[in-house]
Parts: C-alpha cells; sequence; structure tokens
C-alpha cells in the first residue's frame, strides 16, 4: 500500500505517520524541511521535497499512490480562505491525474456550509473540489469535520498566564473540542482500510462538547492557576488581530471562524460513536500545558 502524507510534522500529520509506521507502512511525505522530521522518523518514511502550493510537483510526488492524507496548509495570503482553497486545488489536481483510490482530507466543522465560516470557508471549497475530482475514477473521499483543537490553546499562553480564556462566544457555548492526536488515529485507520467508498463526512469530536467556562476551569485544575473564562466583542478581537499585524481580510477570516456558530448555525456532523473519540480535555492539559505555564 503506498499511502502519502501531507503536512507530517503538523500534530495530526505527525500522529497520522506515526500510526502508520507503526502498521507496518512506509509512508511517503511531503516536507518542505526533511530536516524537521524526527531522526526516528526519517528512517521509516520516503521524504519528497514539495511546496504543496506547486501543482506539477504535487502530481509528481503522489504519482502511484493508493491513498493520501491531504491537509491545507495555511499560506500567509492576504485572503487566507482562497489561500487554502489555493492549496486544495493542488491535491484535487493531483487525486484526478494519479486516479487515487482513497482521499482523507482534514477539514473543520463549518465547512459544509461554503460560505459564512472566514477562514473554514477555504476547507469548505476544497472538499467541493476534492468531491470533483473522485468523480471521475470512481474514488473515494473523507472530510474529517474535526471540532476544536486542544492545541489551539498554546496560541493563548500570554492569556493564560494572566488567568484567562478569551472568546467571542457565550461563555456557555459549548462545542466539540478534540485532541489533534486523536484526529491523526481516525484519519490513519481511514487511509488503512478499504472497505469505505464515494463521498462522506465524519465528525471528529473528541468525548464530550465543552463552553470555553469548562474549559477554563480544566485549565485552570491541570495548572493550578486560576483561569477565568472571559467573553470579548467581535470589534475586540478585531483590535488585538489588527494590533498583531493582520490585515483586514485576515482578520475578518479569523472573526468569522466563530461568528457562523452566533448565527445560530450546527453542524451537519452531530455526536455519535463515529465521531467521538476518547482522549479528555483534561487528560491533555496535564500533560501538556504544566511545562509551559
Amino acid at each position: 500500500m503506498r499511502v502519502v502524507v501531507t503536512t507530517p510534522t503538523g500534530n495530526v500529520g505527525a500522529r497520522v505517520v506515526r500510526v502508520l509506521v507503526q502498521a507496518g507502512v512506509r509512508p511517503v511525505v511531503l516536507v518542505r524541511d526533511p530536516a524537521r522530521l524526527g531522526e526516528g522518523v526519517r528512517g521509516c518514511v520516503d521524504a519528497v521535497v514539495c511546496d504543496q502550493g506547486d501543482a506539477e510537483a504535487v502530481v509528481r510526488a503522489t504519482e502511484g499512490a493508493d491513498a493520501l492524507f491531504w491537509v491545507d496548509p495555511p499560506t500567509g495570503d492576504e485572503d487566507p480562505a482562497a489561500g487554502y482553497a489555493r492549496m486544495g486545488a493542488s491535491g484535487a489536481r493531483a487525486v484526478r491525474e494519479n486516479r487515487i483510490e482513497r482521499t482523507v482530507f482534514l477539514s473543520s466543522g463549518g465547512a459544509e456550509f461554503r460560505s459564512g465560516a472566514g477562514e473554514i470557508d477555504g476547507l469548505g471549497r476544497t472538499e467541493e473540489l476534492l468531491e470533483e475530482a473522485v468523480e471521475g475514477h470512481g474514488g473515494a473521499v473523507v472530510h474529517l469535520r474535526c471540532g476544536y483543537f486542544f492545541s489551539n490553546l498554546f496560541g493563548m499562553l500570554d492569556d493564560l498566564r494572566a488567568g484567562v480564556l478569551r472568546t467571542t462566544l457565550p461563555l456557555d457555548h459549548a462545542m466539540p473540542w478534540v485532541d489533534p492526536r486523536d484526529i491523526g488515529d481516525v484519519a490513519a485507520a481511514r487511509l488503512l482500510s478499504r472497505e469505505w467508498e464515494g463521498v462522506s463526512s465524519q465528525g471528529v469530536h473528541g468525548p464530550e462538547d465543552l463552553s470555553f467556562a469548562d474549559a477554563a476551569r480544566v485549565v485552570g485544575r491541570a495548572t493550578g492557576r486560576e483561569v477565568r473564562a472571559e467573553r470579548i466583542s467581535e470589534d475586540a478581537l478585531r483590535e488585538a488581530l489588527r494590533g498583531a499585524g493582520l490585515g483586514d481580510k485576515q482578520v475578518e477570516d479569523v472573526v468569522g471562524m466563530s461568528s457562523w456558530m452566533l448565527e445560530g448555525r450546527v453542524p451537519h456532523d452531530s455526536r455519535s460513536l463515529l465521531t467521538t473519540t476518547p482522549t479528555t480535555l483534561a487528560a491533555w492539559a496535564y500533560g501538556n500545558l504544566p511545562g509551559v505555564l
């Protein structure tokens, strides 16, 4: 089985690679800098230097692939959603031209709406492109519509050190939170299995829905700090993002990633046995946050 993995050094991609190797597969990994692969990983994979924005290079690197794990990497574009869609077009071209049998795409809850979800709209466009790509040869694609990554908390360390967890959502708004490692497990299982077909989606939701108030309590217990959730306005978030140097479209795409939930839209992939993964936020927080806070 020839399996190709993109973003193999990311939170999810690294887990996918590890599970595949442990299953006896030697994956092909597309990476810009092979030195970023751990020493133990380099001898277990075939690394191909590749920019995912270079469609020609992606097509060459995925030739002969049976299965593909595709992630749209951040591009730094002034229009982030368009940047994701541009990356998705490279993956879709490779799937179509190489007639790849199975594609697992790292998407997000909200992508199914196709518009109105900020950066996530770019993932929605990638879903469409991949669906079109498999139609011609009877291939299969599954969109993993994931919840809120636990690892997003690493981007909030300054606030957490100050004892606050900020959000534009109502503090009691519960939503799926998930460990990226569990997403990697689900992705790897799909890549290894041939027992699915067609176009489908699968939520990856963690073990329970959590509000930011819930998350603040969990983080506080794990770190021995007083942490409280605080709701801020979308305008306050915009001001903070502009202060960090983001352009207008970048700001609006970040704000839009949560504003669709404020509008009351509900993700299509509901919680079930299929979508529920095991790792709790508490287990992740105790293992990852005390050393950095």
